[in-house]
């Protein structure tokens, strides 16, 4: 499975959520998640050992849905920058872990406190 690359821009100090749509491009499918679950991290390079973790569900196993979000109290504890990511999904039944997006994050600091 090819990992998706896709950019995401997090306000400092706002709730962030993103949704995520999962498809087989081979078979022009969407991915069944029954029996997954994921993980998504941030950190400012990927050997960093600070990590933020973002709250990850798979919120439609059959339409290949998974959503990563952030409580306003988190994002406003980060450091406005850049920063990377990536979404991690592990199949129940192996435990085969399988990185399925990353990309960068742009943290943009915010005003009203």
């Amino acid at each position: 499975m090819a990992v998706y690359v896709s950019n995401l821009q997090i306000e400092q100090g706002a709730d962030f959520e993103h949704l995520f749509s999962l498809g087989d491009n081979d078979n022009n499918t969407t991915l069944d998640l029954t029996g997954y679950s994921v993980a998504s991290k941030l950190r400012k390079w990927s050997g960093s050992t600070t990590a933020y973790s973002f709250t990850s569900s798979v919120s439609s196993a059959t339409d290949g849905q998974i959503t990563i979000s952030m409580t306003d109290s988190t994002t406003n504890t980060i450091k406005p920058g850049r920063y990377v990511y990536d979404v991690v999904l592990t199949e129940s039944a192996t435990g085969l872990k399988t990185r399925v997006v990353e990309g960068q994050v742009l943290v943009r600091q915010g005003v009203t406190r």
